[in-house]
């Protein structure tokens, strides 16, 4: 039996450095269907108590079909920590320097949404680069609901 180490306890073995990125690289993330408990868990979370996003008598009487989900309930669906993304740079990435989203579409309850990330720029720097993601989430209905764009300053391969 081989003696247990936490450092090995990796969700992604291999680790990624600035330089190993491509453009049009793309980050799946899992698709959520908007539920009741996930409208649920954003409200709490959000504090946000506005009727339209957990009344549905109240979205109904105003032409909508169910619970209108806030915007930012769809962005979060884009956290890169709900794929692979930060798994593979655990040793390389600085930290998160901005974040960009437009909102297209109402995500409505009972949607399914289909969050992905996409590597779109790369600026190397000495030691680090940005790299630039573009995130995208798509409805059942192949619908584009929101875009926007993530940037993560990123180590270079130590020598």
């Amino acid at each position: 039996m081989t003696e247990f180490d936490p450092a090995a306890h990796r969700m992604v073995r291999e680790q990624r450095w600035f330089e190993d990125f491509v453009l049009g690289e793309r980050f799946v993330i899992p698709s959520r269907t908007q539920t009741s408990a996930v409208f649920a868990a954003f409200q709490t979370a959000s504090g946000d108590t506005h009727p339209i996003h957990y009344d549905v008598e109240y979205c109904r009487a105003r032409g909508m079909p169910d619970l209108l989900a806030h915007g930012f309930q769809t962005l979060v669906h884009t956290a890169p920590g709900a794929g692979l993304f930060p798994y593979i740079v655990e040793e390389s990435l600085v930290g998160f320097l901005e974040q960009s989203s437009k909102f297209l579409k109402p995500v409505y309850a009972g949607d399914t949404i289909y969050p992905a990330l996409e590597v779109t720029e790369l600026v190397p720097g000495r030691s680090t680069g940005v790299v630039t993601l573009r995130s995208t989430v798509f409805n059942q209905r192949r619908e584009l609901v929101l875009e926007g764009l993530q940037k993560f300053l990123i180590r270079r391969r130590p020598a």
